[in-house]
């Protein structure tokens, strides 16, 4: 669906992302997984259109699209979920979900932006339960929650994720990580820039790791949780434990299908 080929991008003349080689498959979840800094926020920036393109190429459906603005790239189906939130506080839920859909407002009626909204909140039913209230009188997690359903509102079919577990409790990062597994189940392709990178990688189809700006390791995320280099590194594992792949890969994911089945049932 995506390629990025020998891409390089930044601020200003300087190159943040140094020949970074990246796809992203109808389906699936890619994991970006680096420290702060690493230059993950920096490639969503530029795949959204925000950044300039200093060299390499970016396609979709195998045509060219480094000359699109981001409006342009919103209407071919990409949407971006910033770090951060970014939430309008003194506006109702409702009324950010309806800037969700602002790019597409020429070709929907009142009946089609309401449907819509219910339609996204199906998924985020305590969004659904408090749309008329300020979206500033809503925790964290349902912050979260709101700039994904925005993001939805788009009907994208690219959703770029950017730090979507920042300062959450960990039982609501548990909760956002069931809710990105259950939209890739639903046919959609998600770019994941995360620094928890256990449940990224125990969702995730395939990886990059990224450091200063280059791509140091890919694989599945099967593979990239056993592999040492990215144990001691980002998974808290010290170089003196030794744990096969398969029993580190299936306790995350036998965890997270208990969690997420548990969490399902309430």
């Amino acid at each position: 669906m995506l390629e990025v080929t020998a891409f390089h991008t930044g601020y200003g003349g300087l190159d943040v992302i140094h020949g970074i080689d990246m796809s992203i498959g109808a389906g699936e979840i890619v994991a970006l997984v680096g420290a702060n800094g690493a230059g993950k926020s920096t490639l969503l920036k530029a795949i959204s259109g925000l950044l300039p393109v200093h060299a390499g190429q970016i396609r979709f459906e195998g045509q060219p699209i480094d000359h699109l603005s981001p409006r342009a790239r919103v209407l071919l189906g990409f949407a971006q979920v910033p770090e951060g939130r970014q939430v309008f506080g003194g506006l109702t839920v409702a009324e950010n979900l309806r800037l969700g859909a602002y790019v597409h407002r020429r070709g929907m009626s009142e009946a089609d932006i309401v449907g819509r909204i219910r339609e996204v909140c199906e998924r985020f039913p305590i969004l659904l339960e408090r749309l008329s209230e300020p979206v500033a009188n809503l925790s964290g997690g349902q912050q979260q929650m709101l700039v994904i359903a925005r993001g939805l509102m788009a009907r994208p079919r690219l959703l770029m994720l950017d730090e979507p577990s920042l300062g959450l409790a960990p039982v609501l990062v548990t909760e956002i990580f069931r809710l990105i597994a259950g939209l890739r189940d639903r046919g959609l392709s998600i770019v994941l820039a995360e620094q928890n990178a256990k449940l990224s990688l125990a969702i995730a189809d395939r990886a990059y790791v990224i450091e200063m700006g280059r791509v140091v390791l890919t694989g599945t995320g099967f593979e990239l949780l056993g592999r040492t280099e990215v144990a001691e590194r980002y998974l808290g594992v010290g170089k003196g434990v030794r744990v096969s792949n398969a029993p580190r890969h299936e306790q995350l994911v036998g965890r997270l299908k208990q969690i997420f089945a548990s969490a399902g049932s309430e």
